[in-house]
């Protein structure tokens, strides 16, 4: 019996974090190939091109997927994603993967499920059926409906995904693969893991530091500037040393880029250090190490369940996400994230959760691949029947 060829999605640097233990199993798997295409800001410079650490991990890269345009408004998202949808068919065409697997809710990630679709090709979906705020929300959702397998990475998850329509038989609760590495991992890093990259104030990962990702949330376009400024008040009268990583492509991110940079040029860069990205098991470790997460990022709903770090999750971008108990929510208000950033370091770590999984996800999602029956018809009238 030929191998099925699975064709993994990466569309940004969050992206490949969360898949990388998925593509190690099915890279090992003796029933699968691995089928790498690398998309959106993986490919960009200015992202640290994450591309190249895709191949330095060993997985060579077989599709490349050119479709971001450059605005940073929500027409240039919508665009793009009407560009992504013209290359991955191409790119499909080309390559005739048995299936595709993507996970989450970027819109490059509806771009490719669409092209798939409409050539018969069966797609996986990882991280289905969340709650959260912004249009990936929406985007999450087509996902799911376009998609014939599930692999989401909590119980409710699951349950909302068969209350969408969902055929129970092909919706599979492993938890988020990300787990798997981020519960064994030490958190033993370089002394210059910051200060080697990035610009700002030097910064030891041996002494306190605060970890901040702040993301534009694209129903709210236009608040970013007001949004980071709350957040720059609220560490400023913190002055702990403060690692910042670059926003994402969506639209608003030149806006913070541009807070962020206005600051260091004004206010003198005494605590805060900017750094445009992190290998992901770096990324992990940085995570797991860093006295206080802070910001709007799915990483620190998410990853940061599996290490205890302390988190303040600012703003709507991760409304109604399931959240750990090491998480503390508050609007972007700089006396309300400076009270929650202070109870978060006096607190110290948490216990590690399980909500979003054991650590096991990978391997079975990987099996479960391999030997599941491939399909490309949905139907949702079971559910009348």
């Amino acid at each position: 019996m030929s191998k099925r060829v699975v064709s993994v999605i990466l569309v940004d640097r969050a992206n490949y974090g969360r898949m990388w233990p998925v593509m190690r199993a099915i890279q090992e798997h003796p029933d699968l190939d691995l089928q790498t295409v690398c998309a959106g800001t993986m490919l960009l410079e200015r992202f640290g091109q994450p591309e190249r650490i895709v191949e330095a991990d060993g997985f060579p890269v077989h599709g490349r997927v050119y479709m971001e345009l450059e605005g940073s408004v929500p027409a240039t998202m919508a665009k793009s994603l009407g560009f992504g949808i013209l290359e991955f068919a191409s790119e499909f065409q080309r390559l005739r993967p048995t299936i595709i697997l993507v996970i989450g809710d970027r819109y490059e990630t509806l771009a490719a499920v669409i092209a798939a679709a409409y050539q018969n090709i069966p797609i996986a979906h990882i991280q289905g059926g969340e709650v959260s705020g912004s249009i990936d929300e929406s985007a999450r959702h087509a996902i799911t409906r376009f998609a014939h397998f599930h692999f989401p990475a909590t119980r409710r998850a699951a349950e909302y995904l068969i209350r969408m329509g969902e055929n129970p038989d092909c919706v599979f609760n492993y938890g988020c693969p990300s787990g798997d590495y981020i519960i064994p991992l030490d958190s033993t890093l370089p002394l210059d893991v910051f200060n080697s990259r990035g610009i700002g104030a030097p910064c030891s990962p041996d002494k306190c530091f605060l970890l901040v990702i702040f993301h534009p949330v694209t129903t709210e376009f236009g608040h970013e500037n007001s949004q980071v400024g709350e957040i720059l008040a609220a560490l400023d009268q913190l002055r702990c040393p403060t690692v910042w990583l670059w926003p994402n492509i969506d639209a608003g991110a030149d806006h913070i880029s541009k807070m962020l940079r206005r600051h260091r040029e004004q206010r003198g860069d005494k605590w805060l250090r900017l750094i445009k990205n992190f290998e992901p098991m770096i990324f992990q470790k940085v995570l797991k190490r860093c006295s206080c997460a802070v910001g709007n990022s799915s990483s620190f709903a998410r990853d940061a369940a599996f290490s205890g770090t302390p988190v303040v999750l600012v703003g709507e971008r991760q409304e109604g996400r399931e959240l750990a108990e090491n998480v503390i929510r508050v609007e972007p208000k700089s006396a309300d994230i400076l009270r929650a950033t202070k109870k978060q370091l006096e607190h110290g770590r948490y216990p590690v959760s399980q909500l979003y999984g054991d650590g096991m996800a990978s391997r079975r999602i990987a099996d479960t691949l391999a030997k599941v029956n491939l399909y490309t018809q949905k139907r949702l009238s079971y559910i009348y029947e």
